[in-house]
C-alpha cells in the first residue's frame, strides 16, 4: 500500500525535546500543545514520504496502564492510535516496560501486512533494531526521525542510525512549535501553585452540622505533639487528641479478650483528625445531606451514554475540570431543586454519597492514582473545588474567589 505510518515513542520524543529546551530529560519541564504536535508529525511525514499518512502510532507508559489526560486527549485525534505500557518506580526513577516490545510487534506486524509502503520511527532505541530489519525485508523503507540533541550528538542508537533507510533530525524550530519550556524564573522544582478555589476550602470554617454542641465541648486544651508519617514518607509533627477524649482507637482497645465490647462512657465523644487537627464529628450525616440523591440516581440510560461521550472526546481530565462537569450534571437533573440552598450552607463539605460517587467518577480519568507510593490529595482538593466553583455558579452562591 502507497502509504505512510508513524510509530511514535512518546518517552524518548518529549524526554529529548526536554533535554533541548529545558536541560534535563523531565517531562514534568515542558508544555505540550498535543494537537500541534500531531499535526507537525503528520506534515512532516507525508512531506518527507510523498506518501498519504494512513495513521499515527503513539507509544507511551502510564501508571497500572491507565490513560493520562494526555493520552485520553491523543487517542480521540483523527488518525490517531494510543498504546500504553506500564509506567514502574525503581531506584527512584520512573522507567517504561513494554512500550519497545509492543513498537516492535506494531512494526513488524504492519509490514508482514503490507499495510504501508513507509514508516516513519521517531525513536532513539536500539532495541528496536530486529523489527526495523524485519520490516526492511518485507519491503518496507524506513524513516528515522531524531530529535535535536542538546550538545549536537546522537541521541540515538548508531545501529539503528545505521540500518535505516532515510534519517531526519526534528531541529530546536520544528520541536517548539508545539513544547515549550516551562518559565520557573530560576527555581529548579517550585510546588505548584495552589488555585484560589483549593485555597478557600482549605480556610474555610467547617459547618455548624460538622460540630457538636459548643456547649457540649470541652474546653481546649495546649496540642501534645507526637510524631506522625508525613507525605514523603519523612517525620511530621502532628497534634494529639486532647487527654481525656478517646479516639476510635481508643475506643476499640475497650475490648477485652473473650469478653463483649465494653460499653463506652457516656460522655465518650468520638474524634476525627482533619485539615483543621481534632474536631468533633456526629455519628451520622444530617438528615437534609442522606436524603440529597446521587448523579446515578438522577441520569438516565440514554444520559449515561452522552456522558460516557462527552467523557471521552471533550473532557481533557484536569482535576477542577472534572469536578465542574460532574457538578454541572448533577444540579442540571436535580428536579427538586430546594436541595441546592441546603447543599451550599454545607459548604465546604460534600455530602458523603455525593462525594464518594464525584471520586469515583475522578477515577475514570486516571486521577486518584497513587503517586511516589501516596496518594494525591492535591487532586481531590482540586476536584471538590471544581465541583464547588460550578455549584457557586448555579446558584448564584460564590464559595471561592473568581480566577485562577
Amino acid at each position: 500500500m502507497d502509504r505512510c505510518i508513524v510509530l511514535v515513542d512518546a518517552g524518548y520524543l518529549l524526554g529529548a525535546a526536554a533535554s533541548l529546551l529545558a536541560g534535563e530529560p523531565s517531562r514534568s519541564r515542558i508544555t505540550v500543545d498535543h494537537t500541534a504536535l500531531i499535526q507537525g508529525l503528520r506534515e512532516r511525514a507525508e512531506s518527507d514520504t510523498q506518501r498519504p499518512l494512513l495513521r499515527i502510532y503513539w507509544f507511551d507508559g502510564a501508571p497500572d496502564r491507565v490513560p493520562q489526560p494526555e493520552h485520553r486527549r491523543l487517542r480521540v485525534m483523527p488518525r490517531v492510535t494510543v498504546r500504553l505500557g506500564a509506567l514502574t518506580r525503581s531506584d527512584g526513577r520512573w522507567a517504561q516496560k513494554g512500550v519497545d516490545a509492543a513498537m516492535h510487534a506494531e512494526l513488524t506486524e504492519l509490514a508482514r501486512n503490507r499495510a504501508c509502503s513507509d514508516v516513519v520511527l521517531v525513536t532513539g532505541d536500539g532495541d528496536l533494531l530486529p523489527g526495523m530489519m524485519a520490516a526492511k525485508e518485507h519491503g518496507v523503507a524506513v524513516h528515522l526521525w531524531a530529535v535535536q540533541a542538546a550538545d549536537g550528538d546522537y541521541n540515538q542508537s548508531e545501529d539503528l542510525v545505521a540500518e535505516a533507510d532515510e534519517r531526519r533530525v526534528l531541529d530546536r524550530a520544528w520541536i517548539t512549535k508545539a513544547v515549550r519550556a516551562k518559565d520557573y524564573s530560576g527555581v529548579c522544582a517550585p510546588q505548584p501553585a495552589t488555585r484560589p478555589e483549593i485555597a478557600a476550602i482549605l480556610s474555610a470554617p467547617l459547618p455548624d452540622s460538622a460540630l457538636a454542641d459548643p456547649a457540649e465541648r470541652p474546653a481546649p486544651q495546649p496540642p501534645h505533639p507526637v510524631p506522625g508519617p508525613g507525605v514523603n514518607g519523612s517525620e511530621e509533627r502532628v497534634p494529639a487528641a486532647a487527654k481525656g477524649v478517646p479516639t476510635p482507637k481508643d475506643l476499640a482497645a475497650l475490648r477485652a479478650p473473650g469478653t463483649q465490647p465494653a460499653q463506652p462512657p457516656a460522655s465518650a465523644t468520638l474524634r476525627w483528625s482533619s485539615d483543621k487537627g481534632w474536631v468533633d464529628r456526629p455519628a451520622a450525616e444530617p438528615p437534609e445531606a442522606a436524603s440529597m440523591p446521587t448523579l446515578a440516581q438522577l441520569t438516565t440510560a440514554e444520559q449515561r451514554w452522552a456522558d460516557r461521550e462527552e467523557d471521552i472526546t471533550t473532557v481533557s481530565g484536569d482535576p477542577f475540570e472534572v469536578g465542574q462537569v460532574f457538578a454541572r450534571r448533577w444540579v442540571e437533573r436535580l428536579g427538586d431543586h430546594s436541595h441546592l440552598p441546603k447543599l451550599s450552607g454545607m459548604y465546604p463539605r460534600i455530602p458523603h454519597r455525593v462525594d464518594g460517587e464525584l471520586l469515583r467518577y475522578a477515577a475514570r480519568f486516571g486521577l486518584l492514582a497513587h503517586k511516589d507510593d501516596q496518594i494525591d490529595e492535591r487532586d481531590r482538593y482540586a476536584i471538590r473545588a471544581g465541583f464547588w466553583k460550578e455549584i457557586g455558579v448555579r446558584t448564584g452562591v460564590e464559595h471561592a474567589p473568581v480566577g485562577d
